[in-house]
């Protein structure tokens, strides 16, 4: 009889340590490249920005060493935390406005066709009409305050989301809807349970969208009629000739679109991925 010699069994949960340990390792080294190629770029643009600051001079271009002092010396007096406040509450007011309101329009006009047939010529016009056409209306129906900007940025969002969230809407599988429908579903639960989850990614992605326009909408919205604020601060920059200023708001405005958008996409994909939002 031959004897079968068999070897040490090797733990399942040190396998499965040891895989672990290599994903970790992996990711970490990925975050180090990407963290790595970030700095790298970050470099590079500062010194073409700074090549093409001293190839044009100061009058045309200010240079990274003159706008940090701008933005030191704009921070220092308070005008740069007052204006990032002021152009962040009308922002998120206005553009949460548009999805709040234009998500469940964009979802009605999907799924029911005399609903669409109604507002779809509206959507259709306003849509190709720019906000900045009604700064001047804005104010005077609204006054200078705060509400004539967030109409404004409202007017800039909604649309964007409702036709995003019809897209989302009239794309989900007839094949699912009967599926539900042949299971007993009546047509507030098709709704609950197969529309609005399948149109989440949609609707996140209107989102998205509508906030990127909503930072092109500020801009002039405060230029116009605003004492405090990013569209404000870089027409005072224009009056009293800094352009160093002008960078500074500029390059402000990038800054907290990226946050912003960084921050919406981090929360849906942290609560929204079962949806499949990524």
């Amino acid at each position: 009889m031959t004897a079968v010699i068999q070897g040490p069994a090797v733990p399942t949960r040190s396998v499965k340590a040891k895989r672990a340990q290599k994903r970790s390792v992996g990711a970490a080294g990925a975050a180090a490249r990407t963290g790595l190629l970030w700095v790298a770029s970050g470099v590079i643009g500062l010194g073409i920005w700074s090549f093409l600051a001293w190839w044009y001079g100061p009058t045309t271009i200010a240079s990274p060493i003159e706008v940090w002092t701008a933005a030191l010396e704009l921070a220092e007096s308070g005008v740069l935390w007052t204006s990032i406040w002021a152009s962040a509450q009308r922002i998120l007011i206005g553009w949460s406005l548009g999805v709040v309101i234009g998500a469940p329009i964009g979802i009605l006009m999907g799924r029911i066709n005399i609903v669409r047939q109604l507002l779809d010529p509206y959507i259709e016009f306003f849509r190709f009409i720019p906000p900045i056409a009604f700064v001047t209306l804005a104010v005077v129906w609204f006054g200078i305050g705060e509400t004539s900007k967030v109409v404004l940025i409202f007017y800039t969002s909604v649309f964007i989301v409702t036709v995003s969230t019809i897209a989302a809407t009239v794309a989900i599988s007839e094949n699912k809807l009967q599926a539900a429908t042949n299971l007993g579903a009546n047509k507030l639960q098709l709704m609950k349970t197969v529309v609005l989850p399948s149109s989440v990614p949609g609707i996140v992605t209107g989102a998205r969208l509508a906030m990127g326009n909503s930072f092109l909408t500020i801009v002039s919205a405060e230029i116009v009629a605003a004492d405090h604020g990013i569209g404000s601060m870089i027409w005072q920059a224009r009056n009293y000739g800094r352009i160093d200023w002008t960078f500074v708001g500029i390059i402000v405005l990038g800054i907290m679109g990226f946050i912003f958008d960084r921050i919406l996409r981090m929360f849906s994909a942290k609560f929204l991925s079962r949806y499949g939002v990524k």
